[in-house]
């Protein structure tokens, strides 16, 4: 279960997200909407333990900013703009495995049904790769990792149509043990893999809705 009450983060004094309140429970698979500065990587971010907020927030009951290793242990995480890790390709993906159980293994076959020719870039540091081979790595360490959380902001904006189809499949199979937050501009592709729609709106909640299951 995660409980965000009255959640509010400002930058700067300028609100982003403004008394959030929101109960996610398992089986549930959110897609987050709203404009661009509408809240949605921040309440993404917030989740992730990354930045202080106002109000509280907890995953079965851990506050993932002061109990962040443990919830992080839990996680595939999928950000907008991949981060500038200069390390190893290979060395990451050893230490995303080794933070929560994983074998390094089931994150290369990912990749590898990604269309990602990862064992020839094993070497090569991280930021040094294309913006679609990051997207496919990062997505690899997401779906393959043990966790039981998935939040992915924008995740399958660098893919090639063929491997974005690859890429939901794939989702859809780990959804079946994993609560999903997921945010992205093509809403018909997500429809199929969300029972639940959250629209942000100027840091606020304007929508929240149940949708059928396909």
């Amino acid at each position: 279960m995660i409980i965000l009450e009255q959640v509010s983060k400002q930058f700067k004094r300028q609100p982003v997200l403004d008394n959030v309140t929101v109960q996610i429970k398992p089986g549930e698979h959110i897609a987050l909407v709203g404009s661009n500065g509408a809240g949605k990587t921040t309440l993404m971010r917030c989740l992730l333990g990354e930045y202080y907020c106002d109000g509280t927030i907890t995953i079965d009951g851990l506050n993932p900013r002061t109990h962040r290793q443990t919830v992080l242990a839990r996680v595939g995480f999928v950000p907008q703009l991949p981060p500038p890790l200069k390390m190893p390709v290979s060395q990451l993906i050893q230490f995303a495995a080794g933070v929560c159980g994983t074998d390094p293994k089931r994150i290369t076959e990912v990749t590898l049904q990604l269309g990602l020719d990862i064992q020839s870039l094993l070497q090569q540091p991280f930021v040094k790769l294309s913006g679609g081979q990051k997207q496919k790595l990062l997505i690899g360490i997401a779906l393959g990792r043990n966790s039981d959380l998935l939040i992915m902001d924008e995740p399958a904006a660098n893919l090639d149509p063929k491997a974005r189809q690859v890429f939901l499949e794939l989702l859809k199979e780990k959804q079946e043990q994993a609560i999903t937050l997921i945010s992205s501009h093509r809403l018909d592709e997500l429809v199929a893999l969300v029972n639940r729609v959250l629209e942000l709106d100027m840091g606020q909640v304007v929508l929240d809705e149940s949708v059928c299951d396909t």
